[in-house]
Formats: structure tokens, C-alpha cells, sequence
């Protein structure tokens, strides 16, 4: 059983929640969603494993089971051009579960008229296959979102 814990602190919505109905409506896959405390800090790994994919605002971290996490900072922040986030590691590079991954500020993305809501979501799984899902109340970065089978 894979553990995915939180990337940040703030709290846990659930998907459901996510002004985006891509990620609403669980097409990218199920997960959790969290609302994050607006400062400035560092999105964390979810689970040890390698960096598949890196963009300033998004990055997915397989474990060594095979799942894939994908961690996206904020809705439609694609759009920002990486303005206001700054990478701390590379695609490739083997991560271990709360070491940081990226350097954002919550408030920067609400200011460019964003919404800083994060999804954390489960790549090719299924809602069946995740257990103890956390869709509501506060989360430390590091605490428990869910669990997959």
C-alpha cells in the first residue's frame, strides 16, 4: 500500500470541491484536494520516489510500487508561465516523501486572479482503490491524505 501524505499545509476539500471540472469531476483520477494556508512556502513530495514530470506549477512522483502522484499548485496557473514559482529539484531526480519540490506563495497566485486550491491526485486509479481519503478538516504538509492500493 502506497501512503500519500499532504504537499502542504492548509486544508483538505476534496476533488469535489476543485473550481475545475476537470479535476471535480475525478478525470485526471481520485484523490484529495487541499486549500493552503496563503504564505509563502514549499510544495512538498507526496509519497519517495522519481520526478516524472516537472513544470512550475504541477510535478507527478512515482513511487516504487508504480503509482504516480500528481501534485498541481493552484487552478489554471499553467497560464502564469511559471511566473512566481521556483523549482528546487529536476525531472529525474529521486525524491524522498516531504522533501521540497517547489517554492510558490499561495497569495502571489490569488493576486493574478487564480485560485490557489491544490488537487493531489491518484494517476490511473481508481475511487475504489484509495482508502482513508481525507476531504475535509486541517493537514500539515507531511499528514495523511489517503491510501492506495
Amino acid at each position: 500500500m502506497t501512503h500519500v501524505t499532504s504537499p502542504l499545509s492548509g486544508q483538505a476539500i476534496g476533488l469535489a470541491a476543485v473550481p475545475d471540472p476537470v479535476f471535480s469531476g475525478a478525470m485526471v483520477g481520485p484523490g484529495t484536494a487541499i486549500d493552503p494556508v496563503r504564505e509563502p512556502g514549499e510544495a512538498v513530495s507526496p509519497v519517495d520516489g522519481v520526478v516524472v514530470s516537472l513544470h512550475p506549477h504541477a510535478f507527478v512522483v512515482v513511487d516504487g510500487e508504480g503509482h504516480g502522484v500528481l501534485t498541481h499548485l493552484g487552478i489554471d496557473t499553467v497560464q502564469l508561465n511559471g511566473e512566481g514559482f521556483e523549482l528546487l529539484i529536476n525531472k529525474g531526480d529521486t525524491v524522498t516523501r516531504g522533501q521540497a519540490v517547489v517554492r510558490w506563495n499561495p497569495v502571489d497566485v490569488e493576486a493574478a486572479g487564480k485560485s490557489p486550491i491544490c488537487p493531489v491526485v491518484a494517476l490511473e486509479a481508481t475511487a475504489d482503490s484509495l482508502s482513508d481519503l481525507l476531504e475535509s478538516g486541517e493537514v500539515k504538509a507531511g499528514g495523511a491524505l489517503f491510501g492506495w492500493q
